[in-house]
């Protein structure tokens, strides 16, 4: 029986792809993790239930077209459309080498504080947007009337994140490219 504890948040099912039951899929790491042997699984009414792709069809870094084994057909594939999926936290730790504590999701960085290398403080992690093949950290400055500030989650842009042993409060330093931040204006 699977764990909870033993596994991570690892992306969302979205709509079906054509007739034989593949599945258009947002994944939180790169995407060639379903490319591996792991597997996929899925809460089916309260239970961890795994599954193991037939066919992986990356469409970015973050999306891809998943074939499930024994799931043939658009009818079949419905029922796991806005479901998030999990892989195990050891599959993950493996595909990343790194230990398995070191693993975080994007969602794990809010309330993290952002710091970009020309510009200093920009804001606050208020959440991750996942609605679309591009994941954006959603920054808020400081003060009421600020905007938020969109920042496409590209682990190239991290030079580091680091947590304060005093205060317990986290940062990510980032390294933009010129003009990104403009695009906010």
């Amino acid at each position: 029986m699977i764990e909870e504890k033993s596994i991570i948040s690892a992306g969302k099912f979205l709509k079906p792809h054509g007739l034989k039951g593949e599945l258009n899929v947002l994944v939180e790491f790169d995407s060639a993790i379903l490319e591996e042997d792991y597997p996929i699984i899925v809460d089916i009414d309260g239970i961890y239930v795994p599954f193991y792709a037939e066919s992986v069809r990356p469409k970015g870094h973050f999306s891809s077209l998943v074939k499930l084994q024994g799931v043939d057909s658009q009818e079949e594939a419905r029922p796991f459309v806005n479901k998030e999926f999990y892989l195990l936290r050891s599959d993950v730790a493996e595909f990343m080498d790194v230990d398995e504590d070191e693993i975080q999701t994007e969602d794990e960085f809010v309330g993290y504080k952002v710091y970009d290398k020309d510009h200093g403080y920009i804001g606050t992690v208020e959440s991750v947007d996942s609605s679309t093949a591009n994941l954006l950290l959603l920054v808020r400055p400081d003060g009421e009337d600020a905007d938020i500030i969109y920042i496409p989650f590209d682990p190239d842009f991290i030079t580091s994140v680091e947590e304060d042993r005093d205060t317990g409060e986290c940062s990510m330093n980032l390294d933009l490219p010129d003009g990104l931040l403009d695009l906010n204006a």
